[in-house]
């Protein structure tokens, strides 16, 4: 089955300085005529607008993110993120059982210090997504546009050395990309994914509860978050919930073109 995915990349990556100019030129107009109190209001209101686009995965306030598929076939998109990790090879095993394909987002360090199994993914015939350089969990939302452009430019070309592959799809770190990811999309022709069913798998590691929360989200389209890897060790197992309860449930996994 294939599905067809709009591979959007962001076309005017600057338009939100614009924006964001004007809005700022308005809060003074508004502060100066009627008030600090207002015009106060409408600065923190612009900010937090700002934060928002940034901080919410799905925000399309900086640029086109893909949500879901467009179809109404029982078809899922399981997305793995983090690895390639000491789960990949297990990961690898169980999605050729029930004979289902992923992309994978590989951090680009990891994918070099583990080549092997970054190119058996692409030999089983999975996608590689670009999931950044180094993965820097804590402060990616926030960083400039030097380093986003290394975060995201460097892991680029070194996902493309390791594995023969050119990603086409780009995933921010915690979902979460700033005004700055826009440029480097742009440049490499990248377009962004986020998701519409998650568990939260990477930082809660009770596989009966994550996977519950996952097929709770289960719709024709929709667009499965996964990891591997995380410390609490159970990502494997949660991932066979997963698809296990897409068997039942008459799902197929894709690979959208």
């Amino acid at each position: 089955m294939s599905v067809l995915a709009p591979h959007r990349s962001p076309r005017r990556p600057w338009v939100w300085l614009w924006l964001f100019a004007a809005s700022q030129l308005a809060v003074a107009a508004l502060w100066w005529r009627l008030g600090w109190g207002v015009g106060l209001t409408a600065l923190l209101l612009s900010h937090a607008a700002m934060f928002w686009g940034t901080l919410w995965p799905r925000s399309r306030l900086f640029g086109p993110v893909l949500t879901r598929l467009s179809t109404d076939a029982r078809a899922l998109w399981l997305t793995i993120d983090d690895g390639p990790s000491e789960d990949t090879p297990a990961i690898l095993d169980l999605l050729d059982a029930h004979d289902a394909k992923a992309t994978f987002f590989l951090v680009a360090e990891r994918a070099a210090a583990r080549a092997e199994l970054a190119r058996e993914i692409v030999r089983r015939g999975h996608g590689i997504g670009n999931h950044s350089l180094s993965h820097p969990q804590a402060w990616f939302w926030a960083l400039g546009p030097r380093r986003m452009a290394a975060e995201i430019e460097q892991a680029q070309s070194r996902l493309q050395a390791v594995t023969g592959v050119t990603p086409r799809w780009f995933r921010a770190v915690v979902g979460m990309a700033n005004p700055f990811v826009s440029v480097s999309l742009k440049k490499l022709a990248l377009a962004r994914v986020a998701w519409s069913a998650r568990g939260f798998d990477g930082v809660l590691g009770e596989p009966d509860k994550a996977v519950a929360r996952i097929v709770a989200d289960f719709r024709p389209g929709a667009i499965v978050l996964l990891h591997e890897g995380a410390p609490h060790g159970n990502n494997v197992a949660i991932v066979a919930g997963v698809l296990e309860a897409m068997r039942d449930g008459g799902y197929r996994a894709i690979v959208p073109e």
